[in-house]
């Protein structure tokens, strides 16, 4: 039978609360084992700085952590951005919640055993522990589900963040591992045809048919539509489960050294997230935004040909997947690309991680596509400017530059100047290396980050695909409808900056960078969007 309308809005709530769980999960456990959430429920309510210097924690990753709880609608949070406090406050959903969070404790050991093991290969160990949360999900945790309405809806909401941590890493590992492949997909199949470990892979599809995902009949099993749609969206787990490994270090993130997953030598692999599972979740769940890159770039690219740009400039090249993609859609459907050999196109790749260049260079020339690909620092504009002038006779400002979700992920540097003439309007928790950040600064960070690249984008513009925050009040009053929990955890404890679309677009305004009305689109259209596409250039509309 197939899914209704209302079906899919249901499971794509299943996969929004998933995601909650496996950033949840870990942080109220730790909460709890630390004695904060007790804490709280004491004193009712806790200035952040105070808290921290109470329980010997990193204040940064402190209010991170809490303003999770926030967003999920368990605590709420007083941001004072003039004196630079935050406060938090139990609310009639805090003492149901925190009673529950014992209940995380199976999940979170998972997550800190894992890490003893290889990320890719199957082993017995912790399947072990996978296979007792299984047992022990089927009869609810012991639950019994009350007949009070609210406290039933912090109950289910419980469980299926634990549904959601239990199942998505190994979602995430059958599909990276092919099990999603149309030969699983359109017929019946046994554990055996995809792992050697037939018996352990057996009880795995089990608990996915208990789940509803497969029908079994004998040694068989077949894909219902509930499992296709989930197993269609398998990279929608992706980015968020790429960050167990920050995850499962949580407690010594909050409360012991702040630096444990800072990488001191760049050539080793990132230590806070499996990069090769980051890039493949960030592949699916991002072809909607592209979609809309497309059309901008067709529409520039489609006008007078004196009036273009001379090229384009990927700053976070990558492995070049982004700038491969745009010459195709110049070359194939655009004014410019008929007109190539009078009206040639420069292509720059520019990224701080040599071992992208190199990947960078290798894809393109395996595509047969000219491009320059050099070193570059999303925070030093000046140099990449500096660089391709003298080693290449391009000058930046003539070049479209393009970036995804990157200007977020810049190195943080303490401001020069404060915002003159306001306070920050921010609702964000930031932190750099344990230290909480004032929003002001991280707004005042931002604004001199951009006014760096404003002489060379203020002609063509800055085509940037970012990431954004809500507030946690708004993201708690739509549980299920966005993926905010996960993105403020996986930023938040990662040291990157993610403001409210207003704020970013306002900051950019006081650089001198202002939005193109005509192509400005957000994800979703609506007051929960966290994801932008902005054509910024200097002159107002």
């Amino acid at each position: 039978m197939s899914l209704t309308k209302q079906d899919k809005a249901a499971l794509r709530a299943t996969i929004f609360r998933h995601l909650d769980g496996i950033a949840t999960a870990p942080t109220a456990y730790t909460l709890l084992e630390k004695g904060v959430l007790d804490h709280l429920l004491e004193h009712k309510e806790a200035d952040v700085t105070e808290l921290a210097a109470a329980f010997k924690a990193n204040e940064g990753y402190l209010n991170v952590a809490l303003r999770i709880l926030c967003s999920q609608g368990w605590l709420d949070a007083e941001v004072d951005n003039v004196s630079n406090r935050v406060k938090y406050r139990v609310n009639e959903k805090s003492a149901v919640a925190f009673e529950h969070c014992r209940l995380y404790k199976d999940v979170v050991t998972l997550l800190r055993l894992s890490g003893q093991f290889h990320r890719r290969k199957f082993e017995r160990a912790p399947f072990t522990v996978l296979e007792n949360i299984f047992k022990k999900y089927r009869e609810n945790f012991g639950i019994e589900f009350s007949t009070d309405p609210e406290i039933k809806s912090i109950q289910q909401q419980v469980l299926t963040h634990i549904e959601g941590i239990a199942i998505g890493p190994t979602i995430v590992s059958l599909g990276m591992g092919g099990m999603f492949h149309k030969y699983f997909m359109e017929a019946s199949f046994k554990p055996e045809e995809f792992h050697e470990d037939a018996e352990s892979f057996d009880k795995i599809l089990d608990f996915f048919a208990y789940l509803g995902w497969f029908e079994k009949k004998a040694q068989t099993y077949r894909f219902t539509e509930k499992g296709l749609f989930f197993a269609r969206r398998a990279s929608a787990y992706g980015v968020t489960v790429s960050y167990i490994p920050t995850f499962r270090n949580l407690d010594e993130l909050i409360f012991g050294n702040a630096e444990i997953l800072v990488n001191t030598k760049p050539e080793m692999p990132e230590l806070h997230v499996d990069r090769e599972m980051n890039v493949w979740g960030s592949g699916g769940a991002h072809m909607s935004y592209f979609k809309k890159i497309d059309e901008v770039i067709i529409e520039l690219f489609n006008g007078p040909l004196d009036e273009q740009p001379k090229g384009i400039v990927d700053m976070g090249c990558g492995n070049g997947a982004f700038l491969q993609h745009i010459f195709e859609v110049i070359s194939q459907r655009t004014l410019r690309g008929e007109m190539l050999e009078d009206y040639p196109l420069l292509l720059v790749g520019a990224d701080f991680n040599e071992v992208a260049l190199r990947v960078t260079r290798a894809n393109l020339t395996k595509a047969d596509i000219w491009a320059k690909v050099t070193w570059g620092n999303i925070g030093r504009p000046d140099l990449l400017a500096h660089d391709l002038n003298e080693n290449y006779g391009i000058a930046l400002e003539d070049l479209l530059n393009v970036r995804t979700f990157l200007d977020h992920n810049r190195q943080w540097e303490e401001p020069k100047l404060q915002l003159e003439g306001r306070v920050s309007q921010s609702t964000g928790a930031y932190s750099y290396r344990g230290k909480r950040l004032n929003n002001n600064e991280v707004e005042a960070g931002l604004l001199e980050h951009l006014k760096r690249w404003e002489p060379f984008v203020r002609r063509f513009g800055l085509l940037v695909i970012e990431l954004h925050t809500i507030a946690p009040q708004l993201a708690a009053a739509n549980i299920g409808l966005t993926s905010a929990t996960a993105y403020d955890a996986t930023h938040g404890y990662s040291d990157q900056y993610i403001l409210e679309i207003d704020v970013f677009t306002r900051i950019a305004a006081d650089a001198g960078l202002y939005l193109d009305p005509a192509n400005f689109f957000k994800f979703p259209q609506s007051d929960l969007a966290t994801v932008s596409i902005n054509l910024l250039k200097g002159n107002a509309r």
